[in-house]
């Protein structure tokens, strides 16, 4: 059942995932497109969500924003304090810092892994941290190795920060801990995208990736075939996993293996990786006192991608 309506208002919006926007020439949607998709939220009763460019609107979109509640995705550059997610390229904390917002971090593997340390002090400023490691897919052996190791540093990192007072929340470590179900992606299934053009996708990396692919339009509504397929149910593998905070990245998982529903092997290594040292984690804070009671033990695996195991969930 769909619950949000991302809507790009302009061709440069930020990105926000693991997509890259190709966009360069400035265009922002229409007056017309966003009133119809605004309305279109109101009757299916679905929450917005605007991704802003690094640029000002004109006055007669911002305007039209306002006549509905919303969520304001923006990038660092222009973010203010009605910001709901500040999206941070090329580590440009000093703006995030100073307005303690729930932050996107999106970075490229190799910078991440030479500069993971710069994200503790965002640790104890921002609401919630998600870092989004844009090139997962080309993840190799030896960078699961060096994963491995930086998630167990920060989790000493953190635990520190924990016994210091901070509540430090950060989709790399802390999210597996207080969830007890699936929180993926879900694009197709509880959210959908509103291009400048008019029309609908799956997500915004599915707008930029094929403009012929869209799922629907503002005037003639949605057509999404075969929509059950990326609800978790009919994920075989991924619907017995316990990697609960796992992106689960529909449009990582149609490019790299074809299929919405199936993850790729590297997808699904990293989400254990973080898994595994969130139950570390877990373990170590309560060795200082009660912590998380109603949570229960992550338990210990055999197995970083779930595919090894699949004669035993068939």
């Amino acid at each position: 059942m769909l619950e949000y309506l991302v809507i790009l208002l302009d061709e440069t919006s930020a990105s926000f995932c693991h997509y890259t926007n190709p966009c360069s020439k400035r265009k922002s949607i229409s007056q017309d497109i966003l009133h119809k998709g605004i309305r279109f939220a109101m009757k299916q009763n679905l929450m917005i969500q605007f991704v802003y460019p690094d640029y000002p609107l004109p006055k007669e979109i911002e305007k039209e924003i306002e006549t509905i509640d919303n969520s304001k995705i923006k990038p660092a550059s222009v973010a203010d304090e009605k910001t709901s997610v500040v999206i941070v390229d090329n580590w440009e904390f000093v703006e995030v810092m100073n307005l303690h917002k729930s932050t996107t971090l999106r970075v490229l593997k190799d910078d991440f892994f030479f500069n993971y340390l710069e994200i503790v002090p965002l640790l104890k400023e921002v609401p919630n941290l998600n870092v989004v490691i844009m090139d997962i897919d080309r993840f190799s052996e030896q960078d699961f190795k060096t994963y491995r190791e930086i998630l167990l540093h920060l989790s000493e990192i953190i635990e520190s920060l924990y016994l210091e007072g901070f509540s430090p929340q950060t989709n790399l470590l802390t999210d597996r801990m207080i969830l007890k179900k699936m929180n993926n992606c879900n694009a197709g299934e509880k959210s959908i995208t509103l291009a400048p053009n008019g029309k609908f996708y799956t997500c915004p990396a599915f707008y930029y990736d094929n403009i012929d692919e869209s799922i629907g339009d503002v005037e003639s509504g949605l057509n999404i075939k075969n929509q059950k397929l990326y609800k978790i149910e009919c994920a075989p593998i991924c619907r017995r996993c316990d990697a609960f905070q796992c992106k689960r990245c529909i449009w990582l998982n149609r490019t790299n293996t074809f299929e919405v529903n199936t993850p790729s092997h590297e997808q699904c290594v990293v989400a254990h990786l973080e898994r595994n040292a969130s139950r570390k984690l877990l373990q170590n804070i309560r060795k200082h006192g009660i912590f998380l009671p109603e949570q229960e033990e992550i338990k210990e695996i055999d197995y970083l991608d779930p595919f090894e195991k699949r004669e035993l969930w068939q």
